[in-house]
């Protein structure tokens, strides 16, 4: 039997500090729990909070873009777990971020959407609320 307890947090690194920390604190709701400059990197660390997750987002000089289109092997995308996803959707827009078209996932016929951070980094509204 494993030992693993759950997911502890997901490392982002931002090609924009600010950009990106604003977009996860202001945009999506992420509490700062704490940053710090590390000097000998020239790197920022910034650990951030929603209920059950944890970010943390980094920079680095000149840091290679990720490819996303078409998809790239490794991590696809971050979902996030909502109540009402027509209403989070409504919510992005005012904050300027698209989302594609809400689709029903045929295995659980549950809602959900795609939409990207600052970077382009696939995130993922998933409703929830629905049976």
């Amino acid at each position: 039997m494993s030992g693993l307890a759950g997911l502890h947090h997901v490392a982002i690194i931002a090609s924009d500090y600010a950009r990106s920390k604003a977009f996860y604190a202001d945009v999506l709701g992420f509490a700062i729990v704490r940053e710090i400059w590390r000097a000998e990197r020239q790197s920022w660390k910034c650990d951030m909070t929603i209920p059950g997750a944890q970010i943390e987002l980094f920079t680095f000089p000149a840091a290679p873009p990720r490819p996303s289109h078409p998809e790239a092997l490794g991590l696809r995308h971050l979902a996030f777990t909502v109540a009402d996803i027509d209403a989070e959707v409504t919510r992005l827009a005012a904050h300027g971020v698209a989302c594609e078209p809400v689709r029903i996932d045929e295995h659980t016929g549950q809602r959900f959407t795609f939409f990207a951070d600052p970077d382009g980094l696939p995130l993922e509204l998933y409703e929830t609320s629905r049976p």
